[in-house]
């Protein structure tokens, strides 16, 4: 078994790595192409990138573990998503797009944040970037530990020595060929994960015998699991829906949109990404509920819930079909930690390097200082990862509700409201961020529990964010005709399809 699906993984690696040589020979002569294609993305690359990028091994290993220890109530989370994903492509999606090309070409989060509120103090800049390099490193670690984990699981091999493959290879194709090597590979990536989430339920069910059978040995465990409302409270509920806030601020999805190349392609990305991550939420949803089944009827050996689609993939396929499987979550995986390391090192390199340390830097010295940024980061991650104590869906909800809180209200206002000031910009983000650190790591206990555990921190997180902000933006409501001549040429841009050139 691991001779063949090494071989599956080898070729998994080699592709990878032709497409981060093609990306390098084809797009990575300046900074806007390293770090945004060029805005020439096509909608279906975008809309499978943002979904490979944002899902990672949460989608194959955390998810399905979280049913598979729960039941149908962990489910509220992927409905929590569905929605999300959904509003951050209808409302976000093409507002982003024409108003990052008109507020001067603006190339991360962060320059966007400056452009808009033509904020010469740079504290804007300079905090988001910030926000985006702590959240995003610990994010990024999720993603080597569930490297580790399937190395360790899969093939016997340390721990560590998992975490350095799946970091390594990740880097090599990320460094050299920038966002279109992350953007191809994603698609690749999500082609994968499509097939992989549709193959491992249906041939479980096949192995199990149908409807029945499932069910009888699931209500043997406990009836409730197959019911989504059992054992969650009405805070529970809210707390997985939340989630889905968290869409409107995450860097390393939206900054796909900032990349497709004309605004009347958002709307086909739209219809591509929702399909795809409406059939893998299924599957994964699936692989956990029926992976619990297969284990429980023939006694199979699981230490660790988040492998359950590791297991099935060995157990139940030729090895070849296997390593296929396996490739997978690697896919998964990579996917999500090229995306970051990108975005981290955009920030790192245009939001400081270029403005406060270099700011006649040429081209190509930028695009080698990202490429250094990549590296810098990915070891910081990696070393983070060597703490295996923490699950990835932790690790992953925890910079997930970061993002959200600090970008999420800040994002949906700047591009819905005309009036809205760089001060309540800056003191919505600040507000979001702090709130979420101080629920997870908060010196305090409610009715005997920990803050996260009684509400998911993305909650008051978002909600704080979103009151700080509107509550300063109207007591400091003096919007300058330069910031309106934006926003109308961006609403323009909505009503004709054109992003008009300034």
């Amino acid at each position: 078994m691991q001779t063949e699906a090494l071989i599956s993984l080898a070729l998994y690696f080699i592709l990878m790595m032709a497409i981060g040589y093609y990306a390098y020979r084809k797009s990575t002569s300046n900074v806007a192409e390293y770090m945004l294609g060029g805005r020439q993305l096509h909608p279906a690359v975008a809309a499978l990138s943002a979904g490979a990028s944002d899902m990672s091994g949460w989608m194959l290993m955390g998810l399905p573990g979280a049913i598979y220890v729960s039941g149908m109530s962990s489910a509220w989370i992927a409905v929590g998503l569905l929605i999300g994903a959904y509003l951050n492509y209808k409302l976000v999606a093409p507002r982003l797009r024409a108003y990052t090309e008109i507020a001067d070409d603006a190339i991360t989060i962060p320059d966007f944040f400056e452009k808009r509120f033509k904020d010469k103090s740079r504290l804007l800049r300079v905090i988001s970037s910030l926000v985006i390099v702590v959240f995003f490193t610990l994010y990024t670690s999720a993603g080597v530990v569930a490297g580790g984990k399937l190395f360790e699981a899969s093939f016997g091999l340390s721990y560590e020595i998992g975490l350095f493959l799946t970091a390594g290879v990740v880097v090599a194709y990320t460094l050299f060929g920038g966002f279109l090597a992350v953007s191809l590979t994603d698609f690749v990536q999500g082609c994968i994960m499509f097939v992989a989430l549709i193959t491992v339920p249906i041939v479980t069910y096949m192995v199990l015998g149908g409807s029945d059978p499932i069910l009888a040995e699931i209500n043997s465990i406990d009836p409730t699991l197959l019911q989504m409302t059992t054992g969650v409270t009405v805070l529970g509920v809210i707390s997985s829906m939340a989630w889905g806030l968290g869409y409107f601020g995450q860097p390393h999805i939206i900054v796909r949109f900032m990349a497709i190349a004309t605004l009347k392609e958002v709307r086909a990305a739209r219809y591509i990404g929702m399909s795809w991550m409406l059939v893998t939420l299924i599957g994964a949803v699936a692989t956990g509920i029926l992976g619990l089944a297969y284990v429980t009827s023939t006694g199979a050996a699981l230490t660790d819930p988040e492998t359950i689609f590791i297991l099935l993939s060995q157990v139940l396929f030729h090895p070849l079909v296997g390593g296929f499987l396996l490739a997978a979550i690697l896919a998964a995986i990579m996917s999500t930690i090229s995306s970051q390391l990108l975005v981290s090192s955009s920030s790192l390199t245009e939001d400081f390097y270029k403005h406060f340390v270099r700011r006649g830097a040429s081209q190509t010295e930028l695009v080698l200082v990202g490429r250094f940024s990549v590296l810098a980061v990915s070891l910081v991650a990696i070393a983070l990862a060597f703490d295996r104590s923490s699950t990835i869906l932790s690790l992953v909800s925890n910079a997930w509700a970061g993002f959200g809180a600090a970008f999420g209200p800040l994002i949906l206002l700047s591009l819905f409201w005309r009036g809205m000031t760089r001060n309540a910009a800056l003191a919505g983000m600040v507000t979001g961020a702090a709130t979420v650190l101080i629920w997870i790591y908060a010196p305090f206990e409610i009715g005997g529990m920990r803050p996260s555990d009684v509400m998911y921190e993305m909650v008051p997180g978002f909600a704080l964010s979103l009151i700080v902000t509107l509550v300063v933006g109207f007591a400091t409501r003096t919007p300058t005709s330069e910031l309106t001549e934006d926003f109308d040429t961006m609403k323009e841009a909505m009503r004709t399809g054109v992003i008009a050139p300034k």
